[in-house]
C-alpha cells in the first residue's frame, strides 16, 4: 500500500528485456535506507517487488501484463521515473490510499500555468468515468493528487511548484501517456451498489413465517 507521496526520483539505468518481460535496474536519486530483497516498491505509481539491489540501484521483474497496462514498457533508458516505498502502519498518510495496481493510461492533452502552479489536462477511456470526480483523489504516475475538474472522458490536475521539483511531471510532455489509478474507495463503493443500479441486487429472502403459519402451530 502506498500513499501517493512520491519520496523522490529515479532514472532507468538499464533494461533487460525478454519476450513481453522486461527487468529494470533503476538508479534511485535518494538514499533508499535498509533496503530489503522482496520488499515493494512503487515506480511510476506500478507496484513492483525489488529482486536485489547494489549500493546505488535496485532491480525490479515487470511482466507482460504490467507493460500492456502501464507506461513503464515505453520507458526508455536514463528516462526518470516517481519512487516511494511502501506505507509502514503508524506513517501519515498525507495523500490518499494507493495500491499500486494501475487501471490505465491516461494521456496528456494541454498544459497551462495558472500562477506558479501548472494546470494539465488528461483523456482516459471513459469506462473510468464514473471513478473520476471533481474534488477527488487520483494517482497519476504514482503522485497523489486532487482532481479539478473531470467529465466522463477527461479531468484536470493542478500541479504545485513543490510537485513539479520533487517528481518528475517536469518530463510530462503534450501526448505522454502518464500510469492512472483511480481511487480505490470509490472503486469499493460502486462495485457494491451496481447490483442496485443495474436493478439486478439479490430479493430478499421471505422467511415463511407469516399469520397462518402462527396459527397453525397454536399461536
Amino acid at each position: 500500500m502506498f500513499t501517493g507521496l512520491v519520496q523522490g526520483t529515479g532514472k532507468i539505468a538499464g533494461q533487460n528485456r525478454s519476450g513481453v518481460e522486461t527487468r529494470l535496474n533503476i538508479q534511485p536519486g535518494f538514499v533508499l535506507h535498509s533496503l530489503r530483497r522482496g520488499e515493494s516498491i512503487a515506480v511510476n505509481g506500478v507496484c513492483l517487488t525489488v529482486e536485489g539491489f547494489t549500493p546505488d540501484r535496485f532491480y525490479v521483474y515487470a511482466s507482460e501484463k504490467t507493460l500492456s497496462v502501464t507506461n513503464l514498457g515505453l520507458l526508455r533508458t536514463a528516462a526518470q521515473v516517481n519512487l516511494e516505498r511502501a506505507l509502514a502502519l503508524g506513517d501519515r498518510l498525507g495523500g490518499h490510499l494507493v495500491s499500486g495496481h494501475v487501471d490505465c493510461m491516461a494521456r496528456i492533452e494541454n498544459m497551462e500555468h495558472a500562477g506558479e502552479s501548472r494546470i494539465f489536462t488528461l483523456s482516459f477511456p471513459e469506462e473510468y468515468g464514473s471513478q473520476v470526480i471533481d474534488k477527488g483523489s487520483v494517482a497519476l504516475d504514482g503522485i497523489s493528487l486532487t482532481i479539478t475538474a473531470c467529465g466522463r472522458d477527461y479531468l484536470q490536475v493542478n500541479i504545485i511548484p513543490a510537485t513539479w521539483k520533487e517528481t518528475a511531471v517536469s518530463c510530462w510532455e503534450k501526448g505522454a501517456l502518464v500510469n492512472m489509478e483511480t481511487d480505490m474507495i470509490g472503486k469499493y463503493v460502486q462495485k457494491t451498489i451496481e447490483p442496485w443500479i443495474k436493478g439486478s441486487a439479490p430479493q430478499e429472502k421471505k422467511s415463511g413465517i407469516d399469520m397462518d403459519f402462527l396459527h397453525r402451530h397454536g399461536f
